[in-house]
């Protein structure tokens, strides 16, 4: 992946091999490779075949860092599957000024939207992750980012809308939004959510959840956070299962829903040249998420719109 930030640090190979030999000259011998991770904030690098290498490629990303070193071994063995197993921290030196993380290996690969091949099955998985997420005690948490009311990202959302004019159906993503803002807040107390389950923070073997990872976001807050991949990832089929699942209402569900759109609205232009894998799946959010409001409109309503063609669809056609 190239660079995606104005101001994202320099990260290459050399350097990482650098860094390993400074700080765990144990294992300085094993081979390092980049990995093609669609991760936008951390760089990930292979260390030998067991092991990784996370260094975060913005300051933005350094507290998210030092958050899963804090957090993961705490959250690991209440978890169904794997996550990172933090094994050594890197410090701050004169190579690399923030901190960063020597992880295990988790094998799997990441999950395609429109490629699934037991999409009901990984539906089901990932409802017993999100659940075994909200059902963790440990106090004192971090409120996890994008995980508070709609309304903080009303600004942002209706200025990604007005970026994505003549490549969306425009009146109907603001539909969606409005209706998603207007929902009743979450009036329970915050959970414990992963907050950025995208396909991306997703391994499967043989189309079952094997492990999720970058917990940079994590912490407590809205439920409906963590209901994104029923529009990023599964068919309409495999997010009724998911939705049944998690017994998610109306209210949880439409903002689920609009977390879901208002990420990938804001994703598409920012990462249209730079990041195809997340402007894909920003694509086909949109695209999901506009079709499945269209038939929820469409049951209200009765019969009278029966055939009715699902609310705007994406051009083909680049931004210009």
């Amino acid at each position: 992946m190239g660079r995606m930030h104005a101001d994202e640090a320099e990260i290459d190979v050399p350097l990482v091999r650098r860094l390993v030999a400074a700080q765990f000259p144990q294992w300085a011998e094993l081979p390092v490779e980049p990995f093609p991770s669609s991760g936008t904030m951390n760089a990930v690098y292979r260390l030998g075949d067991h092991l990784s290498v996370r260094l975060p490629r913005l300051p933005g990303g350094v507290a998210d860092i030092a958050k899963e070193q804090r957090w993961l071994p705490r959250l690991a063995p209440l978890l169904p599957v794997a996550v990172p197993e933090v094994l050594d921290a890197g410090a701050p030196s004169a190579d690399f000024p923030w901190p960063w993380s020597v992880s295990r290996w988790i094998a799997g690969a990441n999950p395609k939207e429109g490629g699934l091949t037991e999409p009901e099955a990984l539906a089901g998985d990932l409802a017993e992750f999100v659940g075994a997420m909200r059902r963790i005690g440990l106090p004192d948490g971090p409120a996890a980012y994008r995980a508070g009311p709609l309304a903080e990202s009303d600004a942002a959302t209706r200025e990604a809308i007005g970026r994505l004019g003549g490549l969306i159906d425009q009146a109907a993503a603001t539909a969606v939004w409005e209706a998603a803002v207007r929902a009743p807040r979450w009036a329970g107390p915050p959970v414990w959510v992963h907050s950025d389950l995208m396909p991306g923070n997703l391994l499967v073997t043989e189309g079952r959840l094997a492990g999720v990872i970058d917990f940079a976001t994590m912490g407590l807050g809205d439920p409906a956070s963590d209901l994104i991949p029923a529009w990023n990832l599964l068919t309409p089929a495999a997010r009724e299962v998911f939705r049944a699942a998690l017994g998610a209402d109306d209210a949880t569900w439409v903002r689920g829903r609009g977390r879901a759109l208002s990420m990938a609205l804001i994703q598409l232009p920012y990462y249209l040249r730079t990041n195809p894998a997340i402007a894909a799946n920003a694509r086909h959010v949109i695209d999901a998420v506009l079709a499945d409001a269209g038939t929820a409109d469409a049951r209200t309503a009765g019969a009278g719109t029966a055939g009715a063609e699902p609310a705007g669809a994406i051009s083909g056609e680049p931004l210009g």
